[in-house]
């Protein structure tokens, strides 16, 4: 397959690069009189230019006249600032619900040049088929583009949730081979597994570091008892981002561990986590600012590593640090800081020229490889798209019409006596949920709500089992007869249906399931769908296109009271068994305890 934006080895490029420096060759580009912003020194040194020579930097000094040459592009920068491109210490592309070809075109505008992307969303559906999808479509775009080989397909294991695939240490072993970008073992989400030493689990680690890549992370329980940590990090787990306070930040770097700050569209967790820094004053350089997940309308709305780097500067880190916590930190966490993460000879020609001041962060121009491929926030190259295979457009496998009476909770107890029950509390902008016991009256045929309570259903989707759990969600907002189905459902992506009324719950999940993935929302004014047929999350759209549809379904939530910010980003974690306290999946309630993971009843026993 012929790559558009190459990205050739230091070793390929030696020869050029030597003689371009010494200005026996010309360079293919050259930057004139920028403000360079070093993120090695920390640093802003003014009159500085750069020489490059095809994808790499060949010079960086005081004048780079030697280098230029007839052919050479030459662009004055004016004394604007010069930063190396930012970098996404942990994203899934997925969760922005377009393919990569269309992530790269809605984020490089915003000054994003690479990332580590853990494509564990569309592996569960469909295994390294999956993976191998998302990275040869990421190799035709301009990023610098690593995969991480998801290390938790299911999540937990399949007493707790069933998804479409499974990946072991073999599977973990084989991704390793298809190359450099396949860079790292994913958030390993199964920490109980590690820490108690489960055998799947602690294998997949075992061939990630034979295979010199680091294993990332995701730790949920309290910094306090640090003997788990400590085991989780010796187990060879190197970074983590579930962090959602500064004790969290503290604990995992005194330990050696990379630090992950995460700002997502729903996950606000910067402001907390941040004063690791600025009131504990803890060396930032092992702390990483990630979006983990960022919903298509904020990529338009607000941006993505951009915006994240002015919320940390708002925060009070200073420009210069909060620049390196998205650049050097990152490609020093994962090993490839002779290639990326800031600017200097020999390094991919991944840069950015800001208009404004440094806080700002006001992307112009966007450089990467060598190529200008952004200016004035729009791409200005055309990124090709991989073809798809049959089996990640048709992946939804329900086998049944969905009716009413699938989402009854039948009483166990007489018409007109109470129940107690377990209720998944939501809380808007944090993953977490907690289990709240309600006590309600028991109907006839159905336990009854009251208030903004509202039922969940998850629906086996893959085909194997026809499962389904059915749960209680407290806090959501619905004031009005609603129902919304969805396959994005983190991380087994079954079918989610959430809802209070029963018919409308089985037209939406219905409707889901015509068109093979996606999302449906019904209220009383009608109808609101976005189709993502590729595995049931991504679509085949343009981003602007798919922003638009997802903030149309985001003011149908709203209109039936669920006015949370980016509601379904919120709504999307419901099903992830491995965020404390309380999820759903399609094997009913599963709690997260100090033991791990246990499934738990609807009806709590008195």
């Amino acid at each position: 397959m012929t790559v558009p934006f190459p990205r050739p080895t230091q070793a390929d490029c030696i020869r050029d690069l030597n003689a371009t420096a010494r200005g026996d060759q010309s360079a293919t580009l050259v930057i004139k009189d920028a403000r360079l912003v070093n993120v090695v020194t920390n640093e802003i040194l003014p009159g500085t230019d750069v020489a490059v020579q095809g994808t790499r930097i060949a010079y960086v000094g005081n004048n780079a006249d030697h280098a230029i040459g007839k052919k050479t592009k030459v662009i004055d920068a004016e004394n604007r600032y010069l930063t190396p491109g930012f970098l996404d210490g942990h994203c899934h592309i997925e969760s922005s619900q377009i393919r990569p070809a269309q992530f790269a075109r809605a984020v490089m505008p915003k000054g994003t040049t690479g990332g580590f992307f853990d494509a564990h969303e569309i592996t569960n559906v469909l295994g390294l088929d999956g993976l191998k999808l998302m990275l040869e479509e990421a190799r035709q775009t301009p990023l610098a583009a690593y995969m991480q080989v998801p290390s938790c397909v299911p999540s937990t294991d399949e007493d707790f949730e069933t998804n479409g695939a499974f990946i072991g240490a073999k599977e973990v072993a084989e991704a390793f081979t298809w190359g450099a970008d396949v860079n790292a073992l994913g958030e390993v989400m199964n920490f109980p597994g590690v820490v108690y030493g489960d055998e799947k689990m602690l294998a997949e680690i075992e061939e990630t570091l034979r295979a010199g890549r680091p294993a990332d992370g995701h730790y949920t329980w309290p910094p306090e008892d640090d003997r788990r940590l400590s085991a989780y990090t010796a187990a060879g787990v190197s970074g983590d981002h579930e962090n959602s306070s500064a004790e969290d930040i503290i604990a995992q770097v005194r330990l050696g561990m990379y630090a992950k700050l995460r700002r997502g569209s729903a996950w606000h967790d910067v402001v907390e986590t941040i004063k690791a820094f600025t009131e504990h004053g803890l060396n930032t350089r092992r702390m990483l600012l990630v979006t983990d997940d960022r919903s298509p309308e904020s990529l338009v709305d607000e941006g993505h590593m951009d915006f994240v780097v002015r919320h940390a500067i708002a925060q009070g880190v200073p420009p210069v640090i909060a620049i390196q916590m998205a650049t050097i930190n990152t490609a020093e966490r994962f090993g490839v800081s002779n290639d990326v993460g800031m600017i200097a000879p020999g390094r991919f020609a991944d840069f950015l020229l800001l208009e404004g001041t440094l806080a700002d962060v006001n992307v112009e121009m966007t450089i990467a490889g060598g190529q200008v491929v952004a200016q004035d926030g729009q791409m200005i190259t055309e990124i090709p798209e991989v073809p798809l295979p049959e089996k990640a457009i048709h992946s939804v496998h329900i086998g049944k019409e969905i009716t009413a009476d699938d989402f009854q909770i039948t009483p166990p107890i007489p018409e007109g006596e109470k129940v107690n029950v377990r209720t998944i509390e939501v809380n808007e902008n944090q993953v977490y949920t907690q289990e709240k016991h309600v006590s309600l009256s028991c109907g006839k045929r159905d336990i009854l709500l009251h208030g903004d309570l509202c039922k969940m259903a998850v629906i086996e989707r893959h085909g194997r089992n026809g499962n389904q759990g059915l749960g209680i969600l407290k806090g959501v907002g619905f004031d009005k007869q609603v129902a919304m189905a969805s396959t994005v459902a983190h991380d087994s992506h079954n079918l989610m249906v959430i809802g209070n009324d029963d018919d409308m719950m089985a037209t939406a999940a219905n409707k889901v399931g015509q068109m093979q993935g996606g999302i449906a929302v019904l209220t009383e004014k009608g109808e609101t769908t976005l189709p993502l047929p590729i595995a049931g999350l991504m679509s085949n759209a343009p981003f602007e296109q798919v922003a638009e549809g997802s903030r149309a379904i985001s003011h149908a939530l709203a209109e039936a009271g669920c006015t949370m910010n980016y509601a379904f980003m919120t709504l999307s974690l419901l099903a992830l068994v491995v965020i404390p306290e309380l999820r759903l999946s399609d094997k009913g309630l599963v709690k997260i305890t100090d033991g791990g993971f246990e499934k738990v009843p609807l009806i709590v026993s008195d």
